[in-house]
């Protein structure tokens, strides 16, 4: 962590000076630049990603009356772990939550089918996705980590309670063409207008942004219950702090997850079909019969319930917005989107593959440093197209896997003693959840070649950077200081690309290649650096450029390094001693080698702000880099 560039202040270095001009936590102005509806995990995550630029004013409403206090959702996924670290809270979050080593699976026994055995177990998270684990901790509780980060910058920025969007319109005029009808206080309370240039609903399934954009979700309905429940107990069940995935004979299946504090455990119930025609059934179930159909189901073992926390039935279902922004087939092709939906206000589904929250926050974060980037004048407003285009696909392979781990949960295992009935063999459910488990982890996103990700053709210079998969973090060692560190865990969640520069070495230990493209950043007008960052401002304020030396920390000392690796910053103009590093570490494998990363032509990675791999490139591809970012950045900062 990097503090002190505008000089000294005591107290947390976290918490920087207020700009009065931009904080909003007391009074709600009339005009903004971003206006976020809602504060569940896509809108968290939005506004702490916009509170980072100062400049940047932003209006986040809930027509709830205060913060959560129980999340509905509770699965951390590994890549929402990396997505955290970028805001400093991945260390805060693994210290409270519970961390899922091992999923096991039971099914009824070979002897007596009315108990259940377990049958097997395997890594929850696969050996090489992550060096982060899946995580469990309240949904409330991460929100509260993301508040209290916007709190600390410099606009305060805060959440608003009891605050209800009623309507969004576009009136394409001025400056601040949206017209949000909003209304404090409930159903007979105040309503007042706040003009915007951006509006995000990230206001759930029920989203009244979506609404007054005309969309539906699309989707089908089951017609199949699941209770959940949050529940204090002691049981004899032998792996209560193991995620179990539990298929009894014929009283129904659970799926088990323990919580966070070492004692809570989440039970997700299978309660059967459902009457299509029957629209009261779900209203009906009781908590008491969630409890008594997970005993059934947990014979012979014991369940006695201390303490139910929190409990729900839902039904099974998959819904899917069509297009995730404003604009429709019949808008002009030079039409830019101006209002967004985000989460469950555009996809709902599930909660048993533990992807709603996370994929909801990779929603925010894909769209927050494109709002950034055009709100700065970095890019134009044509960007924006990007993200309805980019995440419709992922939510749609999101509903794809959903839908299949569903029914598989669903389904009873079959009856060697009755072959003719059908069902699932266990051993299947353990093969599926084993397939499954890249897109569990949140890794399941690729995105194809576009304007953000280039194509594959020099993919082999570092076959361990997939083009448009999220960047690996692995270690190197700091020059400066011999401190080894995750070089993907130096990213920041700061809008800016990341430029990795990976040294070539030939048979004299020379590095011409990445010499000459040191020189091409820091001096040629052509540079990524020099045209697209705006007079007077830090080289590093829009690219972030690492350098990555084969060998030692001991064969290139500080003095030694090319200017452009050690940038001026801040106000007084201190030195950053943290953008070189080298590939040798005391143990372990070095990031040549574990991220297949040519020796001998190096190689020059290029990644997105939110942590995905734009392009490889040879380290001689200048004029061909230059052209990627000529496409979606302005070559001068005008305000939008």
């Amino acid at each position: 962590m990097q503090y002190y560039e505008n000089g000294y202040h005591p107290g947390d270095p976290e918490l920087q000076p207020a700009n009065p001009a931009r904080d909003h936590s007391e009074t709600i102005p009339e005009q903004v630049d971003v206006l976020v509806v809602g504060t569940g995990p896509a809108g968290a995550v939005l506004s702490a990603q916009l509170s980072e630029f100062q400049e940047i004013s932003t209006l986040i409403v809930e027509r709830n009356a205060e913060p959560l206090k129980l999340g509905h959702a509770d699965g951390v996924a590994c890549r929402t772990v990396e997505m955290f670290n970028a805001f400093g809270l991945a260390d805060r979050l693994m210290r409270e939550a519970y961390s899922v080593n091992e999923t096991v699976f039971w099914r009824p026994d070979e002897n007596e089918r009315e108990n259940i055995s377990r049958s097997g177990r395997v890594k929850d998270v696969a050996e090489g996705l992550s060096e982060y684990p899946h995580l469990i901790v309240n949904q409330a509780r991460l929100q509260e980590f993301l508040f209290e980060k916007m709190a600390k910058n410099p606009s305060r920025l805060a959440p608003h309670y009891g605050v209800e969007l009623l309507s969004v319109e576009d009136t394409e005029e001025g400056d601040y063409p949206l017209r949000a009808q909003l209304r404090r206080g409930g159903e007979q309370g105040e309503e007042f207008t706040v003009q915007a240039k951006y509006v995000v609903g990230a206001d759930g399934a029920r989203s009244n942004v979506r609404r007054s954009m005309g969309i539906k979700l699309e989707g089908d309905a089951k017609n199949h219950a699941w209770g959940v429940m949050d529940i204090l107990a002691t049981t004899t069940f032998p792996d209560i702090r193991f995620k179990a995935a539990i298929q009894s004979a014929d009283g129904g299946n659970i799926l088990l997850i323990p919580r966070e504090g070492g004692h809570m455990v989440r039970l997700y119930v299978d309660l059967g079909k459902l009457d299509p025609t029957d629209r009261e059934a779900r209203s009906r179930f009781t908590s008491d019969q969630l409890i008594d159909t997970a005993r059934r189901i947990m014979h012979p073992y014991t369940l006695d319930v201390k303490e139910i926390a929190w409990w729900s039935v839902y039904e099974v279902g998959q819904r899917l917005a069509g297009r995730f922004d404003n604009l429709t087939a019949d808008s002009p092709k030079d039409a830019e989107p101006r209002i967004f939906i985000a989460g469950d206000a555009c996809h709902t589904h599930s909660a048993k593959a533990g992807q709603g929250m996370n994929v909801s926050m990779q929603d925010a974060f894909n769209l927050g440093w494109k709002l950034a980037a055009v709100l700065r004048g970095q890019s134009p407003q044509s960007l924006l197209r990007t993200y309805s285009q980019e995440r419709q696909v992922i939510a749609q392979e999101l509903i794809d896997f959903d839908t299949k781990w569903s029914k598989t949960m669903s389904t009873a295992p079959k009856d060697p003693n009755n072959p003719e009935a059908g069902g699932m063999d266990p051993e299947e459910v353990q093969a599926q959840f084993v397939q499954g488990g890249r897109f569990t982890a949140g890794f399941g996103t690729q995105y194809t070649k576009s304007l953000l990700t280039g194509g594959t053709t020099h993919q082999h210079l570092a076959a361990g950077f997939p083009v448009g998969e999220r960047f690996y973090s692995s270690p190197v060692t700091r020059i400066a200081d011999a401190h080894q560190v995750g070089l993907g865990h130096t990213a920041k969640a700061d809008g800016r690309w990341r430029l990795y520069a990976f040294a070539d070495q030939n048979t004299y230990g020379a590095s011409p290649k990445f010499d000459a493209l040191m020189k091409f950043l820091a001096q040629h007008a052509q540079s990524p650096l020099n045209a697209f960052t705006a007079a007077g401002a830090s080289t590093d304020s829009v690219f972030d450029l690492k350098g990555i030396f084969q060998g030692s920390h001991t064969g290139t000392t500080v003095g030694q390094l090319p200017a452009v690796l050690l940038p001026k910053v801040g106000s007084l103009q201190l030195t950053d001693y943290e953008k070189a590093y080298c590939s040798e570490l005391l143990d372990g494998q070095e990031i040549f080698e574990a991220r297949s990363i040519s020796r001998e032509n190096g190689a020059m990675v290029v990644v997105r702000p939110d942590q995905y791999v734009a392009q490889v490139l040879p380290l001689t591809a200048t004029a061909e880099l230059t052209e990627f970012f000529s496409a979606f950045m302005n070559p001068a900062l005008v305000k939008i």
